[in-house]
């Protein structure tokens, strides 16, 4: 079986806080990690551990003190803020715990926000795609609503398919389910699996839900700014009721 290829890259990732200062800190410690396209993994730790620190570096929102980060195969640590916020753009969805959807939009115009950020006023063909991951998301119904008419739960399902709808390589989940009843969590991961399943997108979701963890294809766990576990997981068939 051919090996994939790796839309994410860590190699000798250091980052440190309060450089120069007495009280510099070190977070994480040489980092590793390669996460190929079609991969759905979990990564879990106690709190503290670094993966908030980890998932901002990831996604951009940081630079790492030491080592490199690859997106699509492209260096990150050099690049320029105009070539690093367009890559990301066209690499990253993302999916944080608190939706942050805009009060003032429809669930639609929020989902068609990463497509109007990046291109200006979306087409017929990217406000289908939008109104379909609505529908697949169980919002259909709901697209002309605003964020104060719907409920937690289909607030964070409308982030999900706000992360979704530009065809990202790599979907970064952080915490995504934190705030939700289990039976809305559960619906929630489904959608992440149902999408990943179906355009190949690689999936890394920060989640302190056990459970949750286990119905992924891999944890890596990190603990003390190490990675500490990085193990496949093999399931037997499972359903969601």
């Amino acid at each position: 079986m051919p090996e994939r290829d790796p839309v994410l890259r860590l190699s000798g990732v250091r980052k440190s806080f309060n450089v120069g200062r007495p009280n510099e800190a070190e977070v994480l410690h040489g980092i590793d990690l390669t996460l190929p396209r079609g991969d759905f993994a979990a990564l879990i730790g106690p709190s503290g551990s670094g993966k908030s620190t980890l998932l901002n570096l990831i996604a951009q929102l940081d630079a790492p003190t030491a080592g490199e980060i690859l997106l699509d195969g492209h260096a990150t640590r050099t690049l320029d803020d105009t070539a690093r916020t367009a890559l990301r753009r066209r690499t990253l969805g993302f999916v944080f715990q608190f939706h942050h959807l805009i009060p003032a939009f429809t669930a639609l115009e929020n989902v068609l926000m990463p497509l109007m950020i990046a291109g200006g006023r979306p087409d017929a063909a990217a406000r289908d795609r939008a109104q379909a991951l609505l529908h697949e998301v169980g919002l259909g119904e709901h697209a002309g609503k605003r964020p104060t008419e719907l409920s937690g739960g289909q607030q964070q399902r409308v982030a999900v398919a706000r992360a979704l709808v530009h065809r990202p390589l790599l979907v970064v989940a952080d915490e995504p389910t934190g705030n939700l009843d289990t039976q809305t969590a559960d619906t929630v991961f489904d959608l992440f699996r149902r999408v990943h399943d179906r355009e190949g997108c690689a999936v890394l979701v920060v989640t302190h839900d056990a459970r949750l963890a286990e119905t992924c294809d891999r944890r890596i766990r990190l603990v003390d700014g190490f990675i500490v576990e990085d193990t496949a997981l093999h399931h037997t068939q499972n359903q969601s009721s």
